[in-house]
This record gives C-alpha cells, structure tokens and sequence, in this order.
C-alpha cells in the first residue's frame, strides 16, 4: 500500500520527485518500502545514511557489537563520544536527526539461525554489511528461505565487490560460492581496509536497494561488480543460477535452525582442538595458574596483555620462534579475534606435532570489557 507524502516531505525529496524516473509515486514506493541492514559497520553505516536520506519508510538495523576507537576511521556514523556503545543503537538515534519521517527498527542482538527467519519475514529487502562467510551463508539461506532478495557487499584492503541475489529468479550467494574456502579468511581487523572502500560500496548496494524499490534501472542480479580502490578500475562477472545449490536449502530435509554455520565454514573445528573463553582467561589469572600466552598479533595492536608470560610472536615470522614454545607448558594463543589464533594452533600441530596448545576463543579484543 503507498503511503502518502506530508507536503514536508515532498520538500525534503524534491529532487526525486523531479526525476521522471521517480516523481511522487516512486517516493511513496520508498517510504512504503521495509529494508532489514545486517551490520552496522563499514558497509552498514553509509548504505543506512543513503536509504535514510532517500525517504525508506521502514529500516530495520541488527548488530550486537559495540563500537571501538579502530571502527571510526571507516564507520562514520560513529565518533569518538560513542566509543563503548551500541553500534545498533547510536545508528539509529544519529540517523533519525537525518532523517525524521523514517522508522528505525533496531535489534542489538546477534543474528541466528533462531531468529533470522522471523526477521526477515517482517522486511522487503535484506542487506548484508558483514565480514564472514559464515554470517553470509547463514543470511543467504535465510533470504531463500523466505523468498527476499539480497544486497550483498564484500570488502578486502582495497578491494570491493557488490551483488544482488534470490531476486526474481536469479543466482543466490551459493551459486557463487557453493562451498565456503578451505582456509579462515582474515577480516578487515587482521588485515586491515582502506577507510573510503565501504564508503564506496556501501553506496553501491544502497544504490541497488533503492532501483529495486523503485522498479527502475537493472539491478545487480547474475552480476558481480568488482572495483579496486588502487587502479580505480571495476568490472563485472557473470553469476549464473544453480538449481542444485538453491534446491538444497530449500529441500525438506534441511534443517536450518539447526544447521552451524561455523562449522561448515571450518571457523568452527571437531573437538581437536582446545579453547577456552576470555572469562576463563582471566580466572586462570586471577588463580595464579602456570601457563603461557602465545600473542601472534603485531606490535602494535590493542589491548595488550600486559603479563610476565606472553610471548609476541607475530604470525607471519612464528616458524622462527618455535623454539621458544616449549612443549611442556600449557600455552593459550591469543589475536585480536580467535582467527589468526585459530591458524596458528593448527599450523603448530601439524608441521612442529606441539600438543600442548590452547585457543582463546573470540580473541582478546574484549579483554578490557
């Protein structure tokens, strides 16, 4: 049903309204229009700013995270008075002073198979902003399985890539990417991004959201836009529907509340391998318990732990300190997130046969928290 427009408002979006392609019903198109922004981070945060601007009716915003000192060189919803609190949350009070006539939804919880499908349903329109297959696999079947299209973006140090899937009858995310890579890839904390880059596409999906509101242009559907920051050059490939990759979420066998994401994407192990949380981190501390902490971040990440038994051995140069790790302490390996930690236990096991190691899950990024 449209929703008529305030003369306030047909002030505000008198640009579009112009527009031939637009004009008064299109902006009634948008403000009608429901669109749910998973993460409301370096992508989240410029495709909410547009589509508040543009007169979305509807946006709901979920994120569980809190923002950090590092997020405000790319998140610049943010500033340095919100470090501490709710991405969600301060998105959606700074985007409401853009933009009053728009009604924020905001879920500052983290999405799951448990709660993505009920979500989605309530919304026309998905969009990814996040950083792990994990997350996007779980949100591709989740579109699937309620037949909503989705906005994906995807950022790597200069790199950026921006598609549409599951809209009128074109390829999903699986149709790309039918299995997830063998390896955990590292995110934007461990490898780090340009700060314009999820500007950029950010822009790109908020682009895509609104053409498809509008039902003008053609969408990103079956096509990959690729763009590199550096060379400032794109092009596009081509992605074609699987039948058998769609099919197999949609089959009646597939249990998708009970399915675990992390464990098909490997950043999830069998039980080879030893982890403990933060919590339990900090209470081997506290009973003075003998161990060693293996630190494989850079120099200059933060927080440090600053404790008598870490050892800062970043990474990339760990072959070269190996026998420094000696096999009779218990040694807990820390990064910033429990992904560079989670490589180097594996790589320790398999080429040095240490079995004396422990991951800290989650990494130690919430150690002052």
């Amino acid at each position: 049903m449209q929703k008529q427009l305030t003369n306030s408002e047909k002030n505000r979006y008198s640009r579009h309204i112009s527009l031939d392609a637009v004009g008064l019903l299109g902006q009634e198109k948008l403000k009608a229009a429901k669109v749910l922004v998973i993460g409301a981070g370096g992508l989240g945060c410029p495709v909410l700013q547009y589509l508040t601007a543009a007169g979305v009716g509807t946006i709901g915003i979920i994120d569980f995270d809190t923002i950090e000192e590092s997020n405000l060189q790319r998140q610049i919803l943010f500033t340095t008075n919100d470090i501490g609190k709710s991405k969600a949350k301060v998105a959606a009070l700074r985007l409401a002073q853009l933009n009053p006539y728009v009604n924020f939804n905001v879920f500052n919880e983290k999405l799951t198979t448990k709660n993505a499908v009920n979500l989605f349903s309530a919304y026309d329109i998905i969009v990814d902003g996040t950083d792990n297959f994990s997350t996007r696999y779980l949100v591709n079947d989740a579109c699937l399985l309620t037949s909503k299209p989705l906005v994906y973006g995807a950022i790597y140090k200069f790199e950026g890539q921006v598609t549409v899937f599951n809209y009128n009858n074109g390829p999903s995310y699986r149709c790309l990417f039918p299995e997830p890579p063998n390896e955990s890839p590292p995110n934007c904390s461990d490898i780090g991004v340009i700060g314009v880059l999820p500007g950029i596409i950010g822009t790109q999906q908020a682009n895509e959201v609104i053409k498809m509101i509008l039902e003008i242009g053609e969408p990103l559907s079956g096509k990959l836009l690729t763009y590199n920051a550096l060379n400032n050059t794109s092009f596009t490939l081509k992605v074609k529907r699987s039948d058998s990759q769609i099919e197999k979420v949609l089959a009646k066998d597939f249990n998708f509340e009970a399915m675990d994401y992390d464990f098909f994407c490997g950043i999830k192990k069998e039980k080879t391998m030893q982890e403990i949380s933060i919590e339990e981190l900090k209470e081997w501390y506290q009973k003075g318990l003998n161990f060693k902490v293996l630190d494989v971040r850079d120099e200059w990440e933060q927080p440090r732990l600053e404790k008598d038994n870490v050892l800062q051995f970043p990474l990339d140069e760990l072959d070269d300190y190996v026998e420094e790790i000696k096999k009779y302490d218990k040694v807990v390996i820390i990064c910033q997130h429990g992904i560079r930690s989670v490589d180097a236990l594996q790589m320790l096991q398999r080429d040095y046969q240490l079995t004396n190691l422990i991951n800290l899950s989650g990494g130690i990024v919430s150690w002052n928290n």
